[in-house]
């Protein structure tokens, strides 16, 4: 990326305290792997006894460290674990030396760390389609396992961003068998965001104790109502991958009906995916898309994104104009049951739209002075049955452009 950026408008006045997770220690480098001057590779190191779980992007051209992992996932946790992330190279599209790629580094690490190579977790995010320069990275590892530390885990967020304007934290701890539990996770995205079982690149870490199978279910549940329902341009990424970690060492174990845990994680993850959507590239709005009355939950759903995705509909709340009619556009060609005679649409609470036609009760001057708000609401009843749902997205803007159009440079 050629030049800096100007913080989000939309970004969180500060960057959360994070707390130390018993059982795991990280540090961050330099390797000049496409940036100068700043971090660019950050490695966490797992206590044994961590499991691991994720979730991965389902693209068809997904990278090599993407398959390597789901590969993986799953495995022993009586081992230590790693994960190691770069930045400015996807290390995606790159062939037969994007595997040895990864290879080279998961055998790197683990070497330096005395854990199996199945135990090791990497991930790339930056430009498609050019070699890693994995020599970069594993030139690093002496000096990042020398500065191991558990307090590490705000200088990770910054080490894996790429045109993201701010790091991304999120952290809440909860309170079972008297006991604190915490988890904290960190993120990164801001363009190529439209996660198709996971997004862009996301760590959480707990001290609970969990099993395999009742982390993984618990990830993928969640996922599906927090990672899965943002979208900033509709463009799913190649290095898609959201992994979480439960070390074990506060000693307290949860099982798959732990509410509050869940309840918990679901706040941590639904943070951190608001957050992407906040540093969308070029961003000046931040927008809930809520659908009502569709036939199922899915169609609802089918329909929000429709509304999300809609360059005409991003453009204009960009634009500040309350045009409706862009919604009933996006709500006609999503392919999802709807009836033009039922549908009702409200900006915010001025409802615009009633039953196929303008609302009565529509102030032109109203709607347009809602619009001018950075958080915008778009509702939509269609009047079919009693499915619903949620998405949220920005505005595009000519920022977006003049991001994308000098992303290589």
């Amino acid at each position: 990326m050629g030049k800096s950026l100007p913080v989000s408008p939309l970004a969180p006045e500060t960057f959360p305290d994070l707390p130390e997770i018993g059982g795991l220690r990280l540090a961050t480098a330099e390797a000049g792997v496409r940036y100068a001057g700043r971090t660019d590779v950050m490695l966490a190191h797992l206590a044994p006894g961590t499991s691991l779980a994720g979730v991965f992007t389902r693209s068809a051209t997904r990278s090599a460290a993407v398959l390597d992992c789901q590969a993986k996932i799953g495995g022993a946790a009586e081992d230590g674990a790693a994960i190691l992330v770069n930045s400015g190279n996807a290390n995606a599209f790159t062939g037969r030396r994007g595997i040895a790629a990864v290879e080279a580094v998961t055998t790197a690490t683990a070497g330096r760390l005395g854990i199996p190579v199945d135990r090791v977790f990497t991930s790339s995010t930056g430009v498609i389609g050019e070699p890693l320069p994995h020599e970069r990275v594993t030139a690093c590892l002496g000096d990042l396992a020398g500065r191991l530390a558990p307090d590490g885990l705000a200088g990770a967020a910054r080490a894996i961003m790429t045109t993201d304007t701010f790091p991304k934290g999120a952290t809440e701890t909860v309170t079972i068998d008297g006991q604190p539990v915490r988890i904290a996770g960190i993120a990164k995205g801001s363009g190529m965001i439209a996660p198709d079982m996971a997004t862009m690149l996301v760590y959480i870490f707990t001290d609970a104790a969990m099993e395999q199978r009742v982390l993984q279910d618990m990830l993928s549940v969640l996922n599906r109502s927090t990672f899965n329902c943002i979208t900033v341009d509709s463009d799913t990424s190649t290095s898609d991958t959201l992994l979480m970690a439960a070390t074990g060492a506060s000693g307290i174990r949860v099982t798959g009906t732990n509410v509050g845990f869940m309840e918990a994680l679901r706040r941590v993850m639904l943070d951190l995916a608001h957050q992407v959507v906040r540093d969308g590239e070029g961003a000046t709005k931040f927008v809930e898309v809520s659908v009502t009355g569709a036939a199922s939950d899915a169609e609802a759903r089918v329909h929000a994104k429709s509304i999300a995705n809609s360059p005409l509909v991003k453009t204009a709340i960009a634009g500040e104009d309350a045009n409706w009619g862009r919604v009933v556009m996006a709500v006609g060609k999503s392919g999802a049951r709807a009836d033009r005679d039922r549908l009702s649409i409200w900006f915010g609470d001025a409802e615009v739209a009633r039953d196929g036609e303008v609302s009565p009760d529509y102030d032109e001057d109203r709607a347009a002075a809602y619009m001018k708000n950075e958080e915008i609401v778009i509702h939509v009843d269609l009047g079919l049955g009693g499915g619903t749902a949620r998405v949220w997205t920005c505005d595009l803007t000519y920022g977006y452009i003049d991001i994308n159009a000098d992303y290589r440079s």
